[in-house]
């Protein structure tokens, strides 16, 4: 069984998804952390720019009642390769998929050099 297969994935809605991967690492990924690093075509532009894409953001006069991103929705299966996270900020085009989601854990014991060679191979 591959490294990048999860073994457990547990979610919650306000907080985050936690999975366990078949080599028994434990990866924790708030809800904030999974929108900022969505590999979408649009937020990998607006991440050059450390921005949320505007075009994702409804608009209205209280922006303190907006939503914020910050809370899913739902999160569904993508086949047996993936997870797709629905946003409160109505942002769903992300898939990430299983080895994505290994890359980025947000972990001590994971590299960051890994990490940034994952992001240069998704740009080219």
């Amino acid at each position: 069984m591959p490294v990048f297969a999860p073994q457990h994935v547990d979610v919650s809605l306000s907080e985050g998804v936690s999975i366990r991967w078949a080599d028994g690492h434990l990866s924790q990924y708030k809800i904030k952390y999974l929108r900022d690093h969505c590999p979408c075509a649009t937020c990998t532009d607006a991440h050059g720019t450390g921005e949320t894409p505007t075009a994702t953001r409804p608009a209205g006069p209280l922006p303190v009642l907006q939503p914020s991103g910050h809370r899913l929705q739902k999160v569904e299966p993508v086949g047996r390769y993936a997870l797709q996270f629905y946003f409160d900020d109505r942002h769903s085009s992300g898939i990430f998929t299983w080895t994505y989601l290994r890359e980025l854990c947000p972990c001590d014991a994971c590299r960051p050099a890994e990490r940034d060679r994952a992001k240069e191979r998704r740009k080219s």
